[in-house]
């Protein structure tokens, strides 16, 4: 009779409450700005919606500033990551649609973003990431520096979402995704075939 080998199974993977606080603080903090304006919440407010202790949130902050600060690194990094491949794909439309949706289903945090306090923190830390992804720009071109090649669209497609995010009537995802092909996708494309050319 053949004994059957059972391989180890590996411990379950335990999450320590560093991992844990954090997303807890964004997410508390995304909920209450559902609520109310970034100026209204309070960190009191913001610990019993994490089902936190208060003093723990000063362990990972040592205000809701930071807190904002920490949560648009993260929000950046993924408007980024929407926003750059609109500039290379062939149906920049629909790549412009997607980031509108994206945009709108996250309005409040955008808004506080974009149009708020935090919109001085937004530019240091989107020009930061900005030039972190240059480095990594697969085409480099001596006329023009790649990261002013990324800052520039980038830049233009924050400037239409925070327009937009200010408006009393505020256009369809449909007619901003228009305006975002129109105003930044189709004049970026354009130069870079030039760019291209010349380089060939």
């Amino acid at each position: 009779m053949s004994r059957k080998i059972s391989t180890p199974v590996a411990p379950p993977v335990r999450e320590t409450r560093n991992t844990r606080t954090r997303p807890a603080l964004w997410d508390a903090l995304l909920s209450l700005l559902e609520e109310k304006s970034f100026e209204q919440v309070t960190v009191r407010d913001i610990t019993a919606r994490a089902d936190i202790g208060y003093a723990t949130f000063f362990r990972h902050y040592p205000d809701k500033e930071t807190l904002l600060t920490d949560l648009a690194v993260k929000q950046i990094s993924e408007l980024l990551a929407m926003a750059l491949p609109i500039l290379y794909t062939v149906d920049s439309r629909a790549s412009s649609e997607a980031l509108c949706v994206y945009v709108w289903e996250h309005r409040k945090i955008w808004t506080v973003l974009l149009t708020g306090g935090a919109a001085g923190i937004l530019k240091d830390e989107f020009i930061r990431q900005a030039q972190e992804l240059a480095k990594e720009d697969p085409k480099p071109n001596a006329r023009v520096p790649s990261d002013l090649r990324i800052v520039v669209p980038i830049a233009g497609t924050i400037e239409i979402l925070a327009w937009w995010l200010k408006q009393n009537d505020p256009p369809s995802i449909q007619r901003m995704a228009e305006h975002l092909d129109l105003l930044v996708v189709t004049p970026i494309t354009t130069v870079s075939k030039i760019l291209v050319a010349d380089v060939c």
